[in-house]
């Protein structure tokens, strides 16, 4: 189904083609439609299935038929948890929106605010704000919600369990009433559905894939380790396999940046994302990342929905997620827009309650596995002669399978965790070049 079938405009679709992209997934082939009709919606979908543009293509598209003026009043507000969502949104609309005269504007605390108060001053047509620097600018009065045609909440979920939702309530209570709403989430929860009763009018909705379920093209391992232990089977996994992008996550930011420096001192090009970069540094860092001058980022949950990077071969929760939905979203880093990838959790004894918690949202029981050639008993490392701990590791016998849909990827004995294929060792690090 070209896009052009989905009744968007001929700058538009000239737009889409340039970026690359040729077909709507799922999502968006649902969505859009709608959404052009102005219908509000309900949109739940996983991780990686194109939300972005299920939500920006229909609001430049319904911008490019209206006449244009010579100040431009805001129209469209797209709401977002974190700065780095917010830029990838803005980077949608000026990627899609390249061959009109739709101006969009980012909104997001970390910055100055000098160079947005003079943006909104020129005017434009989009914002894309994260809740707290759209509530400052509010308090100043240096924007007006008065002509909100259509209002976004991307990642509604995760907007709630950061505590956004009296902000978000304040907002939407200066907008119009009447006006298009349309609520993108990974995931449904009771609190999301009673907000959508007072924000929405016989809203349309559409649910993509499993809701708890991560998406099928990852394949999910858990090691039971000592927490002692981590850092060590972690540069052990990584000396031997060929996990070349990987995303580790840590519960804390004092706990990723211990992470990177021993990854740095194992020789493992390391480089770290979370609240106490500046947003300079954060957006130097997953630039570095995406180019691939570093092998791992680590990061905290408050840059798991913002980073979407192609080719993240591996995400490592080093600390197991407290809470289950956060496990969905950051093993979603990685089996993006149907590549394959591998999600690896490392559990400790004060962990497993974190773990059955997990077990019982998505609705898997999961197998701990043992990590070949690793000594967890009585781990003893060898010190190679630069002083750097190195492992020796006998070779595995291992199938070359192909997946699909990103293409090929090694297969270690088949079966997911808990599938009951294979055997207890497995070696997630072993990809297909």
């Amino acid at each position: 189904m070209p896009f052009k079938s989905l009744g968007l405009s001929d700058p538009l679709v000239k737009g889409i083609l340039a970026t690359g992209y040729t077909a709507p997934t799922q999502i968006q082939a649902e969505a859009i439609p709608a959404a052009i009709e102005g219908k509000d919606i309900i949109a739940c979908a996983q991780t990686g299935t194109g939300k972005t543009a299920a939500f920006v293509l229909p609001i430049l598209n319904r911008l490019c038929h209206e006449p244009r003026s010579k100040k431009p009043v805001i129209k469209a507000l797209i709401l977002t948890p974190t700065r780095e969502l917010a830029v990838q949104i803005e980077t949608a609309l000026k990627g899609y929106g390249r061959f009109t005269q739709i101006k969009s504007l980012t909104v997001y605390g970390g910055v100055s605010i000098q160079t947005q108060l003079k943006a909104l001053q020129k005017g434009v047509d989009i914002v894309v704000a994260t809740p707290g620097r759209l509530m400052d600018h509010m308090n100043r009065k240096s924007l007006d919600l008065r002509s909100i045609e259509v209002l976004v909440l991307d990642e509604a979920d995760r907007m709630f369990d950061m505590g956004f939702i009296n902000d978000v309530r304040k907002i939407v209570g200066v907008m119009p009433k009447k006006r298009q709403t349309l609520l993108f989430s990974a995931t449904m929860s009771d609190d999301i559905k009673a907000l959508t009763t007072s924000i929405q009018v016989d809203p349309k909705i559409i649910v993509v894939g499993q809701q708890r379920n991560p998406i099928e093209t990852i394949t999910q391992h858990v090691y039971h380790v000592k927490a002692e232990q981590k850092t060590d089977l972690l540069v052990h996994m990584l000396n031997d396999g060929e996990m070349n992008s990987v995303l580790v996550f840590s519960r804390t930011k004092r706990g990723a940046d211990k992470i990177a420096r021993r990854l740095d001192h194992a020789g493992v090009k390391t480089v770290t994302v979370h609240s106490d970069k500046s947003q300079s540094q954060r957006m130097k860092a997953m630039e570095g990342f995406r180019a691939g001058k570093f092998q791992v980022m680590v990061a905290t949950d408050v840059a798991a929905r913002g980073i979407d990077i192609s080719g993240i071969s591996h995400v490592v929760n080093f600390d197991v997620p407290a809470y289950a939905e956060d496990y969905i979203h950051r093993i979603g880093r990685t089996g993006r827009a149907e590549a394959t990838g591998d999600a690896i959790t490392f559990v400790s004894d004060d962990e497993k309650d974190h773990i059955k918690k997990i077990e019982r949202f998505i609705s898997k029981k999961f197998k701990f596995e043992t990590y070949h050639g690793f000594d967890y008993a009585g781990f003893t490392p060898a010190t190679s002669e630069a002083g750097i701990k190195s492992y020796a590791l006998p070779k595995m016998a291992w199938s070359g399978k192909k997946g699909g849909g990103g293409g090929g990827r090694k297969s270690f004995g088949g079966g997911r965790p808990g599938g009951g294929a294979g055997g207890a060792s497995r070696r997630p690090g072993a990809r297909r070049k």
